[in-house]
Order: structure tokens, then C-alpha cells, then sequence
């Protein structure tokens, strides 16, 4: 770790400013988008193996056929054939950290010890958590050859196809829970489809959350406008009794089958879309995923060899998606 002066060290003058102080102060800053929506919302379980499984079931279509007075029970339905097991392997996530002996020993610009090190590997670790839940990586398992254990994310779950996790027909994703933009709008006759699909599988109005990423996001917020685009007049507008103030974004869409609470996803995390839209969105039912820790996150500490503190911070998770047909998705259309 290494940091240039500040001295003027171009003025020929030799007498001019070499007994001035530098003028360097302790403020260190880093910008890079933190939040983790998906891992934050996600509700948290305990794992005991290297790949958690998990059963989905569905019921029969409803029948509205008699039955004949006297008529004796001659056949039985296996009430648990349709019965699938579904699951995702456990990942690993490691970040490490250093910091030299004689840097921890320096007046630095800015923190640079071994605790400001460490806090900082942390955060980059959420960030990697994130985005694989938010990714489309299929599952992978370790063979000794170069292949690791890789869960699958959120893209390879919610898709109307068996995907990594060889989902059965009956409990994918629906077709019509997938939104493919290819105009570079999406409109809020979109969003009510896909709410609406989704409300077809579960038959319930809890509360969906989508995770917009900033052209989404965009899009959801000129739904206040009469012809949905940022140039057009104002349909509706939020107001907060604060003189002079109109709120225009969106964080809270009631719809016929449900609130969908409309949040920022993080813009490093989220899968690149190559379509012309560039935006992506999951709309995700909180209820029906999880992720489930095979090791919680923790930091540890190695010995110093004689360079300096050194450690790394870990954690073995998974992604539970206790039923694909619960959730649905905005991606670009390739």
C-alpha cells in the first residue's frame, strides 16, 4: 500500500515551499453502491449439508362432479405422487485482507488498519453474495477437476424451463411471469400481467417486491404520467405537504392482487442485459425464498509472519427457491 506526496515537487525555485506542511487530510473516501435487497429481504435458515433440498407439492384441479348416493370409495388418489424435491448447492464466499506492519504503524491518510481492512472486506463480501443470488449462474458441483460448488441464482430458478436445478414442468416459472422488454419501456399494463400470472399460481395478495434495476426503475416512476414517459404531463402525483414538493418516484404499486413494494437494486449486482432496453427487474415473492447458511459469516485472524496482519472474512450460503412459479422477472430480450 502506497501513497504519493503531496510536496510541490516542480517548482524549480529550491527555496520556494520546501518547509511547507502538507496539507493532507483523514478523509478516505469510497463509492461504490452498497445495498444488498435481495440478500436483506431474504428470510434466513440453517443448512447441515453441502446442497439443501426442499419439497413443492400443488393441488389437484378443483372438481365440480357429484357423487351418487350410495356410491363406495373404490379407487384412491396418491395424494403425494405429484410431489417434487427441488434444491441448490451451498457456495463458498471468501474475501481476504492485509495490512503491512509498518503501514499499521504509520500516521496515514485516512484509516488504513487492520480493522478498517477487515470492514471493508465485509462489505465486498455482501456485495459478491448479492450478486450471485441476483445472477443466472446455473448450480454447479465440485468434481475435483477445477469444478466448484456454485448455487444457482434467481435468473436460472425463475425461468419457464427446468434450468440447473431440473425443475418439473408443473412448478416452473409460467411464461407469463416473464416480462421480455424489447422496446426499451416497460409498461405498467406489463407489471399488472405479471402480478397477475403470479397471483394464477399462489392464489394470494401478500406483498411482491420488485427489484428494479435504474432504467426499471425509471420506468415504474413514469407510470405517474399520462402517456408514461418522462416528457409527458403529470396523471398523479404524490404529495407530502411539504410546500413546493412532488413526489414522483414509486415505492409502493397497489395493484388488483396485491402491494408490490418497488426497490433499488444494486447496480454492480444485477445481471448485464444485452437487449436493447438494457433494464432488468425480479419480482420476487419474500415468503417463497430464502437462503439458507452453511456457515455463517465470520472473520478470522492468521498469524503474523513478520509482513503485517492478515485474515479473511467468509461464509457458505445457499439460495432456496421454495417455488419458481412464485416469483417472476423483467429482463431484456437478447
Amino acid at each position: 500500500m502506497a501513497f504519493s506526496n503531496t510536496y510541490d515537487t516542480t517548482n524549480t525555485n529550491p527555496s520556494s515551499g520546501v518547509s511547507n506542511r502538507e496539507d493532507l487530510t483523514d478523509v478516505l473516501t469510497i463509492l461504490a453502491p452498497e445495498e444488498t435487497p435481495i440478500l436483506s429481504s431474504a428470510n434466513k435458515q440453517k443448512a447441515s449439508a453441502t446442497k439443501v433440498e426442499w419439497t413443492v407439492d400443488a393441488l389437484s384441479a378443483p372438481s365440480t362432479a357429484g357423487i351418487a348416493e350410495g356410491a363406495d370409495v373404490t379407487t384412491f388418489t396418491d395424494q403425494f405422487a405429484g410431489r417434487a424435491r427441488l434444491g441448490n448447492r451451498v457456495q463458498k464466499f471468501r474475501r481476504d485482507y492485509k495490512v503491512s506492519d509498518l503501514q499499521e504503524a504509520v500516521d496515514s491518510v485516512g484509516p488504513a488498519k487492520v480493522a478498517q481492512a477487515e470492514a471493508k472486506a465485509i462489505r465486498e463480501l455482501k456485495r459478491d453474495i448479492e450478486a450471485s443470488l441476483a445472477s443466472a449462474n446455473t448450480q454447479t458441483t465440485e468434481d475435483g477437476a477445477g469444478a466448484v460448488n456454485r448455487l444457482g441464482g434467481l435468473g436460472d430458478w425463475i425461468q419457464n424451463a427446468a434450468g440447473s436445478a431440473n425443475v418439473p414442468t408443473a412448478f416452473r416459472t409460467p411464461a407469463t411471469s416473464i416480462a421480455d422488454v424489447t422496446d426499451g419501456t416497460f409498461a405498467e399494463t406489463e407489471l399488472n400481467a405479471l402480478i397477475s400470472s403470479i397471483f394464477k399460481v399462489t392464489g394470494s395478495t401478500n406483498n411482491l417486491m420488485l427489484v428494479a434495476d435504474t432504467a426499471l426503475r425509471q420506468d415504474i416512476s413514469d407510470f405517474a404520467r399520462i402517456g408514461g414517459a418522462s416528457g409527458d404531463s403529470v396523471r398523479s402525483v404524490n404529495y407530502g405537504g411539504e410546500s413546493g414538493t412532488i413526489k414522483l418516484s414509486v415505492d409502493l404499486y397497489q395493484s388488483d392482487h396485491g402491494i408490490v413494494s418497488v426497490v433499488n437494486a444494486n447496480p454492480d449486482c444485477m445481471p448485464t442485459q444485452a437487449g436493447t432496453a438494457g433494464m432488468a427487474g425480479y419480482l420476487v415473492n419474500p415468503e417463497y425464498y430464502g437462503v439458507h447458511e452453511l456457515i455463517p459469516m465470520g472473520s478470522s485472524r492468521l498469524p503474523n509472519l513478520g509482513g503485517g496482519e492478515r485474515g479473511f472474512v467468509d461464509c457458505a450460503l445457499t439460495l432456496g427457491v421454495y417455488h419458481p412459479g412464485a416469483h417472476g422477472k423483467i429482463v431484456s430480450a437478447s
